[in-house]
């Protein structure tokens, strides 16, 4: 299950998490989590009639594929126009390098999402945004 002290199995619940009024993301892969290099990524939990707002990654690209609930998902193009589609399992949305983006939960129910950003570090800078909290592994 490990290699000199990586992690390959990892579930959501047995990392710290980071948490926001609506919903949290916890990372399952990346530098700090089981040395991973080259990208970072994890299950991001979105609470209904939720979401994170416009906001970018700069240097970074990003995947979001939607695991279950249905939402409104906004990239904008490349002229910074919004691009915005309804979104539901199955779907997989590319967020271009530097490019902003939100997601909506629009369902009656929790909406999952497994991201992944390339390369890994822009997720750490979300501790920097008001609301957040850290939520520890097994508390999540």
């Amino acid at each position: 299950m490990s290699e000199n002290g990586r992690q390959f199995f990892i579930q959501p619940g047995e990392v710290d998490a980071f948490g926001f009024d609506w919903g949290k993301l916890a990372l399952t892969v990346g530098p700090e989590v089981n040395g991973a290099r080259r990208f970072s990524g994890g299950v991001v939990d979105v609470n209904p009639g939720e979401g994170h707002a416009r906001h970018n990654h700069p240097g970074a690209e990003e995947i979001i594929f939607v695991i279950s609930g249905t939402g409104e998902q906004m990239v904008e193009d490349e002229n910074g126009s919004p691009v915005t589609r309804e979104v539901g399992p199955g779907c997989t949305v590319y967020v271009p390098e530097s490019r902003y983006h939100s997601t909506l939960n629009t369902g009656n129910g929790p909406m999952q999402l497994f991201v992944v950003y390339s390369p890994a570090g822009p997720e750490q800078a979300l501790r920097d945004l008001p609301g957040f909290r850290l939520l520890k592994a097994g508390k999540a």
